[in-house]
């Protein structure tokens, strides 16, 4: 290399290094930086684009994240667009680079801000049919029903039905949470314990006869439910009933088959006092 090379090289790196990018010579540092992958001239070139990171991850602030740590994470995006840019190909930066940026951020929420571990294809459907409900209803003017998003985003009811719910699963309410105005109680301190006497009842037989009690749409729901293993959509359809309405007859139902197998775990015990006077005037 002579010397007016090695000194125009120099030269080179070092307007590199110092002079900023204005957004009329940014393609011309493009192509520089595809010949020479200059460091300097990358770590430019990123920080001439943090405008559109900041623009872009400004998009998801609804989702309770600050904003300063989904910037980093559009950072990452807007870095890995900058190496694999090629201005060659005709394609503006900006155009080229949004998707790549708007990807690692959601990416981010996908992988690293659910609380409870959910499968991949729920998640994605998740983020599809809350997408699908906003553009719906914007398009229908009221809240679509499930069959509307299913169909919208190309799942079935049930799949989308329980994507929706579990939306709950991102960020679940602490059972530390305050519960009303005082913080002497906690959402923890309002459930219920497990009640001892019930891990008596285990036969299948007096489960049955425990059903038995309940009129016979009920008994559907609740055959539906735990021995059919359906979901509350597919018990709706199979009793032509709203969704809302099979809730309601499921939660009534549960109030009448403990009710009854309480009553059948007294007796039970009455008798088995019973039992035991007896043998004990015997003996």
């Amino acid at each position: 290399m002579t010397s007016d090379s090695r000194t125009d090289h120099s030269d080179s790196a070092r307007h590199d290094s110092q002079s900023s990018i204005t957004a009329g010579d940014a393609e011309a540092a493009f192509a520089r930086y595809a010949r020479t992958r200059n460091p300097q001239l990358r770590d430019r070139l990123v920080l001439a684009h943090t405008s559109l990171v900041r623009y872009l991850a400004g998009k998801f602030m609804s989702r309770g994240e600050p904003l300063e740590d989904l910037i980093q994470v559009g950072t990452v995006g807007l870095i890995n667009a900058v190496e694999r840019y090629e201005p060659g190909r005709g394609l503006k930066f900006t155009t080229f680079a949004t998707p790549t940026i708007v990807g690692e951020i959601q990416r981010y929420f996908r992988d690293k801000c659910w609380r409870v571990k959910v499968p991949r294809r729920l998640k994605d459907l998740n983020v599809a049919s809350q997408r699908a409900k906003s553009t719906l209803s914007g398009t229908l003017g009221r809240p679509p029903t499930v069959a509307e998003v299913a169909k919208e985003i190309g799942a079935t009811e049930e799949e989308t039905l329980e994507a929706m719910e579990l939306g709950n699963a991102y960020d679940p309410t602490s059972l530390d949470a305050q519960v009303g105005d005082t913080d002497a109680v906690s959402l923890g301190d309002t459930l219920g314990a497990e009640d001892p006497g019930l891990e008596a009842i285990l036969s299948r037989a007096e489960i049955e006869r425990a059903l038995d009690s309940l009129d016979e749409r009920d008994r559907e729901v609740i055959k539906g439910l735990y021995f059919d293993e359906l979901s509350q959509a597919r018990v709706a359809e199979r009793l032509n009933l709203s969704q809302m309405h099979i809730s309601r007859l499921h939660k009534r139902a549960i109030v009448q088959l403990q009710r009854r197998m309480r009553a059948d775990l007294d007796e039970d015990s009455a008798a088995e006092r019973e039992r035991e006077n007896v043998r004990e005037l015997i003996s």
